[in-house]
């Protein structure tokens, strides 16, 4: 019987879109039933260099993606498809916390493996939606900032429990709600509701990784504001933009000093 690390690898290493979301569907519904066990003396996770990715989208630098409005029909696919590739890679970040981190809590790999299943379904809705405009996921160039987060903060959960789910993928929770109103202007409802549904469940997401990183900073000992500070300082320069929703934040387990943190170190 396959274990929850090998399991959680093999979503990983799946490259198709297709195949990695049945293989992250698969295994969230093989450890709800308990059949994935979580082994005690499991050796030390093999570096990933990369998690399996399709051949496109092709990955450029930030800057060299081209800017589009949502005014027309393009314009939206992209943006689309921007989401999508976000949510794409938060299927390989919740399952390389899995796969990553040994030794944890059971509540800690529950919680990421069911923040993998819902970043999957989201992926999945996002894409059926821009199938709706006549394109597909690998259509547009993308980028690859999230991966390399997570490869820097490899060596440290408490880095990467701070700094991915905080700060990078909390960032949705920030615009989100500006896209939807847009959207909702221009008429565009059935991707508004989507946006709707990520929203809300990113929240949750985002506190499981207030909720383990405030557990790190317990078993190491650390004052967590004081270390979240010198985080954004150390691997946050130019990522963290204004303004930050604040009552998204607290939801997600942000507490006033922290708010003030990410202000005090945004753009």
């Amino acid at each position: 019987m396959m274990d929850l690390f090998a399991a959680a690898r093999a979503c990983l290493d799946a490259a198709s879109p297709d195949d990695k979301v049945a293989a992250t569907f698969d295994a969230a519904a093989a450890f709800a039933r308990g059949a994935l066990a979580i082994p005690e003396d499991a050796s030390a996770p093999e570096p990933i260099r990369m998690p399996g990715r399709p051949p496109q989208p092709l990955l450029v630098h930030p800057r060299e993606l081209p800017r589009r409005g949502f005014g027309s029909v393009e314009g939206r696919a992209a943006f689309i498809h921007a989401v999508a590739h976000i949510e794409f890679n938060a299927i390989d970040l919740a399952w390389d916390a899995v796969y990553r981190f040994r030794g944890m809590p059971d509540g800690f790999y529950a919680d990421w493996v069911s923040v993998a299943h819902d970043e999957a379904r989201h992926f999945t809705m996002l894409r059926a939606r821009l199938r709706d405009f006549g394109h597909d996921y690998g259509d547009f160039d993308a980028h690859n900032g999230l991966w390399e987060m997570a490869e820097k903060t490899a060596h440290d959960g408490l880095a990467r429990m701070a700094l991915v789910p905080r700060v990078l993928e909390a960032r949705g929770l920030d615009v989100t709600p500006g896209m939807i109103a847009k959207l909702r202007a221009l008429g565009d409802d059935a991707t508004a509701d989507i946006l709707e549904v990520i929203l809300r469940e990113e929240v949750a997401h985002v506190a499981a990784g207030s909720r383990w990183y405030r557990w790190h900073c317990e078993r190491a000992g650390v004052e967590p504001r004081a270390r979240f500070r010198e985080l954004l300082h150390q691997y946050a320069t130019g990522v963290l933009h204004k303004p930050f929703n604040t009552e998204a934040r607290l939801q997600a387990g942000f507490d006033v000093e922290e708010l003030e943190s990410l202000l005090a170190a945004a753009d």
